[in-house]
């Protein structure tokens, strides 16, 4: 018994301390400067100069501030004009992908490269192919328009870049999700008289629910925290207010333009809760429409 118990206690020591560096890191740059940001929300503090407590006023500010809501509202047209668009792109492609079509193996790389890039280099390369002068796609088209300037066309034009990037990572986790659909239902559907439109919609799409589910989640997380492609191809511009000045973007200029961490804080932290409640609602919604088990 003494004897078990050691070798229990040995495991478990084990995991413990297998799992210590990720929980370190996790506690260091996750969950600390969560707390630090609470706390410098609730101050002012330029960095050079000792923070005060101002208590609520940067969160009253922050509210009042028209531009803060012009940055919210960018960020949910963004969001709309991303999150319908890669995910439906991203299941079409992870359908012809679980095909086995000849050449599959290298689509998959192919499609998960732009997902593994910087952020910052694809925005800087992107950034040259809608430069009005000498850019790849005017070239191509012979005309000269400015992309990334116009107003009409610089948020869908990021938006696009967006898409591109995260297509393959939403593809690549349909493809997970693909592959463990039981395809004995399929052709037992197949068998009853089902085309295979109806297959997709009344088995496949209610069995890919889960992987529907951590995609919207995680896509419309990534969506209202970008910050990366948006700086490096218009830095919120153009137009004052930026039509491209998403959250993230307004959080910087607050941090480090207006050296104003309290406001920044305050407006991070107001981010977090919006996300939160968006993460809720859709676990609310998918909770008692996702199918673990074929057999109920």
């Amino acid at each position: 018994m003494i004897t078990r118990r050691r070798r229990a206690v040995r495991r478990t020591a084990t995991g413990y301390a297998l799992l210590a560096p990720s929980m370190i890191g996790i506690g260091l740059f996750l969950i600390i400067p969560v707390f630090v940001a609470i706390a410098v929300s609730f101050q002012s503090w330029n960095i050079i100069s000792p923070p005060k407590w101002l208590g609520p006023q940067n969160y009253i500010s922050v509210l009042s501030d028209p531009d803060v809501w012009h940055s919210f509202l960018v960020t949910v047209q963004y969001t709309l004009l991303v999150i319908p668009t890669q995910t439906l792109l991203g299941l079409g492609l992870a359908v012809l992908l679980s095909k086995k079509l000849p050449g599959s193996p290298i689509f998959r790389v192919i499609f998960v490269m732009p997902w593994v890039c910087a952020p910052l280099t694809l925005g800087v390369v992107w950034k040259w192919i809608f430069a009005p002068t000498g850019g790849a796609l005017n070239t191509i088209l012979g005309i000269r328009f400015g992309w990334l300037s116009d107003l009409r066309t610089a948020l869908p034009a990021v938006a696009f870049v967006s898409v591109w990037t995260q297509v393959g990572y939403v593809a690549l986790f349909y493809l997970a999700g693909l592959s463990g659909v039981p395809k004995d239902i399929q052709d037992a559907a197949r068998v009853d008289g089902a085309g295979e439109l109806g297959v997709f919609w009344r088995i496949t799409m209610p069995l890919l629910r889960p992987t529907t589910f951590f995609v919207l989640a995680t896509s419309i997380i990534s969506s209202f925290q970008v910050f990366d492609t948006i700086y490096a191809m218009t830095s919120g511009g153009p137009g004052v207010p930026g039509r491209t000045d998403v959250i993230a973007h307004r959080i910087y200029n607050l941090a480090f333009e207006r050296l104003d961490l309290g406001q920044a804080s305050a407006l991070s932290v107001l981010l977090m809760l919006v996300l939160v409640v968006v993460t809720v609602v859709q676990q609310l919604y998918f909770r008692r429409r996702i199918t673990y088990d074929v057999a109920t």
